[in-house]
Order: C-alpha cells, then structure tokens, then sequence
C-alpha cells in the first residue's frame, strides 16, 4: 500500500502535477519570502516572559516612559583633548540631530547645556571626560514599533552630521548597538542563503562526481527555502510568531543543510532501485517506499525537537520553536514531492557520467565502509568501549565551558562603532548615561528605597522620583558598566536585593543590564525543563519508529555522549583557539537541541536500515550490510550539515560562530564516530538483543571471521 502511495506521486502524469503544484505554491510564497526581514524583532523587550521582573518594570513604566525610545549617544575623541572648536562643533551638531525625523522632544543633551543645568543645581551626568579628550551628545531616538527597520537609516544621516576633522566620532548607546546588530544581520536574507548554497554545491558536486545531479537537490532545497520563509513571514506578520535576526539565520541554514541531508538519502536509495527495475518510475516508487520513512522520522525528530523549545519562557528561544519546524516540515514535503517528480522526470541519464544501469551491481556492498564494518566486527565489545571512553574523556572540556554571559565588546567577532565608542567612555571615566537603572516602588517607601542603594558600588546617584498612578513611583540610576557584562549583572542583583528588602515598597527594578540579567536567568531555567522534554520525545519517536525499547535507549545515550564531548571539544576551541571570552547563556540549550535533533538522524538512517535487513539477514550481518549500504551517504549528509551550520560563523556574532562550530562538530562525530563505529560495534556486540521486546529479539550467533568477511552482495 505504502509503495502503491509513493508510486502515485511520482507516475507517468502525476510527477507532472506535482512539479506544477510545488512550482505554483513557490511562486505565490516568493512573494511573502522576500518580506520576511521586515518582521523580525530584535528588541530584548520582547524577548522576555512577562513575569520577568524587568519585564513588570516596563508595563508599570508604559504610561511614563514609551518602551521605544532608543537612548543613543554621538562620541568625540581627540588624542591630546578636543579643542574649543571640537566642542562648538558638537554643539551645532546637536541642533542638527534635535531637527532630525525620529529625534524626541526631549532635545539633545550637550556639554553646554549640562554645563548650564549643573550650575542650577540640576543632576546631570558629566559628558566631558576629566582629561579632556572625549565627550558626548545624548538624545532619544524613537521611531515607534518600526525602531529596528528605522535605526540603520537614522544611524547614517546622524554620522553624516557628527563629524570633526582630525578626530574620532562613534554613535553608541542604545542606538549605536543597535545599528551595529542590525548591520550584523544586513543582507541575512541574500549572502547567508548563497554562502551556504555555495559550500553544499561543491560538496555534492564532489560527491556526485555528475555536473548535472546537483542541481536537483540545491533547486529542491531553494524551493523549500523560499516557501518556508514565505509561511513563516505570513504567521510573524498575521499570527505574532517572534522572529529575530538568529532564528531567520538559523532557518535558512536548517532548511538547506537538512533539505541536503533527505535528497541525498533518497538519490542513494533511488540509484539502488535503478539497478534492480528497468522502469523508473516503478524504482522510485521502491526508493521512496523504503527511504521515505527514515527520512519522516528524521524531519519528525528535528520538527518536535524544536517545538520543544515553545515551551522556552524566552519568547525568542519559544520563537525559534515553531520557526524551525515549519521549515523542516516544508522541507521534508518538498524533498518527497518535488524532488521524487524531477528525478523522474529527468530520467537515468541525470546520473551521468556514472548511470545506474538496470542489472549492474551494487558498487557499496565492497566499498570503504564494507571494510570498516568487518573491521569492527573482529572485537565489537573492544571497538565500542574504547570509543566510549575516548568520548567520555572529551567530554571534561565541559568543564571550561563559561556561559554566563558576554559583554557588548565580547558579543562581536567584530569590533563595531558602538563598541569603539563605548570602551572611550569606560576608558576615560565617562558613564553611559543611556545605560540606567529603573526602579519602581510605593511612593510612601520611595525614599527608603533610595536610601537602601546608596553604598552600591558602580550605581550613580538617583535621579529624581516621579509619580505613577496608584500610589507608586519610579526613579532611575546610571549604571557604570557595560550593558551585558557581568559587573552590570552584579550591580543590578545587588540592587535588587536592597530594594526587595524594604519593606512595604513593593519595589521592582529593571532597565537595560536587568534585561539581560532575566534573560540569562530565563535561558538558565528553559536549559532544565527542555533538555528532558527533548530527550524524552525522541525516545518516543525511535520506540516507535523501531518498535523497540533496547535500541532507542541505547541510540539516545550514543548521541547524548556525543553532545557531550562535542560541546566540550567546542568549549577548549572557543577558549584557546578562538579566544571568546565566553559563551551566551542560551548556547548550551540551543546547541542541545540542534545537536540531538539532528544527530539522531544519522542514527535514524542508520538503524531505519539495520531493522530492514534484519528480517533476513539477522541483526549483526543487518548491520554490516546496514553500514556497507549507507555509509557513504550519511558521511555525506553529514559533511553537508556540517559545512552549512559553519557558514553561520561569517555572521559577526559570537553566539552563531558558537553554535555553528559546535553544531558542525557534533554532527561529524555523530556521523563518523558514533554512527559508523560506536552504534555499529554495539549492534555486533549485542545482535537481536537491540530489538528486545519486539519479534526481532531473536537469537543471533556472533559472526565468524569467514561469516563477517563474506561479500555483502546480497543487500536488497
């Protein structure tokens, strides 16, 4: 029935239908595709779950103080002092920049006006460094909900006007971080897509060895792309699905390298089926028949992989979610529909110059990883605990691993204007006065409150408290850190923990640093209840998929371990090699998800076939033929996947650069480590035990050396 289904998809009239199916749906989604940049949202606000506490600041605040107002600051710098006419300058600047569109009525604030407010006994930060050498402008930027498509634009015309001849200006603050993120994610939607189009044309091309074959996969795989991007727009502009910068990025790169990793799974089984049916229609009714079902489980376990993130309290990691399992699902109803159609459609001499001739034998059962099977299968026991313990001792890097959090500074591989901008005003004593602290309380207990921060080192002097409605107030502090860093993070738990103390003030403090404080803090409780979840869901897919309780267990520990040692690997790279000063507080979680998802896959591929051979040949020849037979094309999807998640590091950001090495690393240990030698020796070692408590569960002699080194011809 299940090939009688196949075969209707892919028949004489029907492959026709499909192509012009899929063609027209691409055509209409192309359209949505395009616009999907404009949807994104990158604003930490909302990011954040609603019972977070700075999130609880802002909706007290939102009558006081509009959530997109963009605090930004011009910085000057001369070696040797800015002269009398730098600062004329600055202020005729800060006249231009108070006319522009998007720049609020609170004006600008320049060192002569704080000057003036100082000397009528008004709290105003210091925008002149004592050595004279860099000063400041700040002014509020707000361009309403359309702030991050806006802030690029604005961000240019401000540097056209703040410009002094022989000296330095940099946009900082708020706004220059934000212009700088959004200059780290420019052309996102165009250079990262043909980058990683790039990397997988060479690699099927030398897979191939067929100047017209890889066409069809990287076709399949833009088709995916575009319709899945187009869905995913549709929902961020109609349904409020979150979407950011990094789960577009992420998107793209899934799509591509998974939709690589299913065409080349199905191209192999196809090119097997072409050599036992002269027909080829009737073959890829086989090929899709046999292949499709390993390749649902495998989009199966990434697509409930990811929805597992919906259960995130980060709105950004729960975003990310659904984002990348509508991107699988497409991908994998493209790559059985189209692919199967244009393969057919295109006929034998696709594969040329190597065609896969009606009778010719099967190149695979004597090929490379034949050798490496009988290899393992002399001492399977020694073979598999050797290769544990190798992993197990990998994974003490793990040990090294620091995610808690970076610095603005650290964020990029890259050094921004807003970072040069801000280490001047670190370096010469300046505050980032757009940096503050938000403190909500009682009015009655407002100046208990004060008092409770004073003696908290790094925090400026209060400002003025000002009424909310219901009886509560709300004042603000400089914070002398940077945003993201860790000093900023300490110095709003000790706030915190001074003002909670007060009793009766019912006091909440937020701002800047404490979004990223919650935000670490939420990423750290999403890592303990997703994990598990993950974990358990693929455990149910592969119980279900093998029918089997032994096998899921043992394949979940095998790719488990490899996460382990490849984070650990990763961690001793990022450290001595790359030189990061650390990792993002989601990383661990992201890179769990993606690696278990995806690693597993292999195993899928692996044991989806070792099952399949079973019923003939047993569980340890099963396995020999299972490795001889798709060894070559999972090392490939591997390579694939691998090479697509590296391109994530041409992005300017550390947390991506991260994730795509350690994702890249976790795949090819699973695919040349944990799929071809760990799972298959443990296959040898245990034989129809893997399958306990199906009917397979038989007994299964070891195989003698003559048995294991007999020509494995007899894959069918």
């Amino acid at each position: 029935m299940h090939r009688q289904i196949a075969g209707s998809l892919t028949g004489p009239v029907t492959k026709w239908i499909v192509l012009a199916a899929v063609l027209a749906i691409t055509a209409i989604m192309g359209v949505f595709s395009t616009k999907l940049t404009s949807v994104q949202n990158n604003e930490a606000s909302s990011w954040l779950p609603a019972s977070a506490e700075s999130t609880k600041v802002l909706d007290e605040l939102s009558e006081s103080v509009d959530p997109n107002d963009i605090p930004t600051l011009v910085v000057y710098h001369r070696d040797g002092g800015l002269t009398e006419d730098d600062l004329a300058a600055m202020e005729s600047h800060g006249e231009e920049i108070a006319g522009l569109e998007g720049v609020t009525d609170t004006g600008v604030l320049t060192p002569a006006a704080a000057e003036q407010a100082a000397a009528q006994g008004a709290p105003v930060p210091t925008l002149v460094a004592e050595d004279g050498e860099v000063a400041y402008l700040y002014f509020v930027l707000n361009f309403g909900d359309d702030g991050w498509n806006a802030i690029p634009d604005a961000a240019e015309e401000i540097r056209g006007i703040a410009e002094i001849d022989g000296g330095d200006v940099h946009l900082a603050g708020y706004g220059g971080q934000a212009a700088d993120s959004a200059a780290a994610f420019e052309g996102i939607d165009t250079n990262l897509i043909l980058a990683t189009l790039a990397v997988v044309i060479v690699i099927l091309l030398f897979t191939y060895r067929s100047p017209v074959l890889w066409l069809l996969p990287i076709i399949c795989a833009v088709v995916a792309n575009t319709i899945a991007t187009g869905l995913v727009y549709l929902l961020a502009k109609y349904a409020g699905l979150t979407v950011n910068g990094q789960s577009q990025a992420i998107l793209s790169i899934l799509v591509i390298g998974a939709g690589t990793d299913y065409a080349l799974l199905l191209v192999a089984r196809y090119r097997e089926e072409l050599r036992r049916h002269a027909d080829r229609h009737e073959a890829m009714a086989f090929a899709l028949h046999r292949a499709a079902p390993a390749i649902f489980a495998s989009a199966a376990t990434v697509a409930v992989g990811m929805l597992c993130l919906s259960f995130a309290e980060l709105n950004s990691t729960a975003g990310l979610g659904p984002v990348n399992a509508i991107g699988v699902a497409v991908t994998f109803l493209v790559m059985v529909t189209l692919l199967p159609a244009l393969l057919v459609i295109c006929g034998r001499w696709v594969f040329w110059p190597k065609r896969p001739a009606f009778g010719s034998p099967e190149p695979t059962s004597s090929g490379i990883w034949a050798r490496v099977g009988r290899a393992i299968s002399h001492r399977p026991r020694r073979v598999w605990v050797t290769t544990t313990g190798l992993l197990l001792l990998a994974c003490l890097g793990l040990f090294r691993l620091d995610a808690s959090g970076l610095s603005t500074e650290d964020t990029y591989t890259q050094e921004f204007d807003s970072i040069k901008g801000q280490r001047l005003l670190t370096d010469h004593g300046l505050a980032d006065n757009s940096n503050t602290l938000q403190v909500v309380t009682n009015t009655d207990a407002a100046s208990d409150v004060i008092a409770s921060l004073e003696g908290i080192d790094g925090l400026g002097e209060p400002g003025e408290v000002q009424p909310l409605a219901d009886g509560r107030s709300w004042f603000e502090a400089t914070i002398n850190a940077d945003i993201s860093s860790s000093t900023a993070a300490g110095i709003v738990e000790d706030s915190r923990d001074a003002a909670h103390d007060v009793d009766g003030a019912d006091a909440l403090v937020g701002g800047g640093s404490a979004f990223y404080l919650d935000t670490k803090i939420a990423s750290e409780r999403d890592s303990w209840v997703i994990m598990p979840l993950v974990l358990l869901v693929v455990l149910l897919i592969l119980i279900g998929l093998l029918r089997s309780i032994v096998a899921p267990v043992i394949l979940m520990a095998t790719v488990v371990l490899s996460f382990g040692a490849a984070l650990g690997i990763s961690a001793l790279l990022f450290e001595y090699v790359f030189g990061f000063a650390g990792s993002d507080p989601g990383f661990p979680l992201f890179a769990f998800v993606f690696l278990v998802a995806l690693g597993i896959d292999y195993n899928i591929f692996l044991m989806t076939r070792v099952r399949e051979e079973t019923a003939t040949h047993g569980t340890r020849r099963g396995s020999l033929i299972a490795l001889a037979s798709t060894g070559g094309v999972i090392t490939s999807a591997g390579i694939v996947l691998a090479a697509t998640f590296l391109v994530l590091g041409s992005l300017p950001l550390v947390f991506l650069a991260e994730l795509g090495v350690a994702v890249a690393l976790g795949v090819m240990l699973d695919t040349l480590v944990v799929r071809s030698v760990l799972v298959t020796a443990l296959n040898l070692d245990l034989g129809g035990k893997m399958w306990w408590p199906s009917k397979l569960d038989a007994e299964d002699a070891p195989l003698t050396q003559a048995e294991a080194e007999r020509p494995l011809e007899t894959v069918h």
